[in-house]
């Protein structure tokens, strides 16, 4: 009898896998709702394959938690699972708020920065007279996405299995904050403000530049267009997500010894080279601070509260197991 209720207990997903669960379905839900009642051009074939992928990883999530118990490895898997569902959720989300987004609010942004004393002309006209560090700053500014995959691994490896369930949970709640106060004051950035001249321009050569700008203004205004993963723009001015990103990473690596150290070098150069590479506007980066905070409060609270649940259930189960026996 006893093992007969290990083994269907141990069939059972963790509560944090059905958050996961619960989170990428609903809004993919939400999105397959609103594109058939809007008439939205989705690219279906494409986010099924995400889908099939996504479900692939969880299902190997599933066997090493329940079948073959691995907590790391399921806790890899799952993880992984929920990121790549949440991602291609969320960004079809973000681009179909487009439509219903609130009045630009660049120009405003680009006043606070100069009252803080920052200009982003000038800046970017000082900035190319180092190109080796504009070089450094443009490769941090790149790497940070595949940094978030290779951060799964690496925290699931050498941390646990809670520590990459919060910082996955983190990542998604930070998106989600992101994507609400930009539908509210949508920005795009101090590139969709400024037109440089063309010989900093042509030096400065990054790839969210004046032209990227424009090309967000004018879905703002004649909307998404066709909605596909390979086509899908960084719509996200304010708070910056790259910054939010890369002060999640410092934070749940902050207690591994050794890799932490090269992940705060790394991310630091993300967050500096928000405003250069990315073209953002410095408010943009510095409201990613509260999301950041606000987004890993959130995922350790969910986190902890399904630990416990999870704790309550298998108690209860002993005691069940215990009554039976006896």
């Amino acid at each position: 009898m006893k093992s007969v209720l290990h083994s269907s207990h141990g069939a059972a997903p963790s509560p944090i896998s059905l958050v996961f669960l619960t989170l990428a379905a609903g809004i993919g839900l939400a999105d397959w709702v609103w594109a058939q009642e809007a008439g939205f051009a989705v690219a279906g074939h494409a986010y099924a394959r995400l889908a099939a992928i996504s479900g692939l990883l969880w299902l190997a999530g599933w066997f090493y938690e329940t079948r073959r118990p691995e907590p790391r490895l399921a806790a890899m898997f799952t993880c992984a699972a929920f990121l790549v569902a949440f991602t291609a959720a969320g960004s079809v989300l973000n681009a179909m708020l487009l439509t219903v987004a609130g009045p630009r609010m660049d120009w405003l942004f680009a006043r606070a920065d100069i009252a803080m004393g920052f200009d982003w002309p000038a800046a970017m006209r000082a900035i190319v007279n180092y190109p080796t560090f504009l070089a450094i700053l443009k490769q941090a500014y790149a790497v940070l996405l595949p940094e978030i995959a290779l951060g799964v691994v690496i925290l699931a490896t050498f941390g646990g299995a809670s520590p990459v369930y919060r910082f996955s949970l983190a990542v998604a709640v930070g998106a989600l904050i992101c994507i609400f106060i930009w539908a509210l004051f949508p920005a795009f950035g101090a590139m969709s403000v400024y037109a440089l001249d063309p010989a900093t321009a042509a030096r400065l050569h990054v790839p969210v530049d004046r032209a990227y700008g424009e090309t967000l203004i004018r879905m703002l205004g004649e909307g998404p267009g066709l909605i596909a993963p390979d086509n899908m723009k960084g719509l996200i001015g304010f708070p910056s997500f790259h910054a939010v990103l890369a002060l999640l990473l410092m934070w749940y690596f902050r207690t591994l010894r050794g890799i932490r150290w090269i992940v705060w070098i790394v991310n630091g150069l993300v967050i500096v080279s928000t405003p250069i590479a990315g073209g953002h506007h410095v408010v943009d980066v510095l409201a990613g601070a509260p999301v950041a905070l606000l987004a890993a409060g959130i995922a350790g609270w969910v986190q902890s509260r399904t630990a416990g649940r999870r704790a309550m259930a298998g108690t209860a189960l002993e005691c069940f197991e215990a009554r039976h026996q006896a």
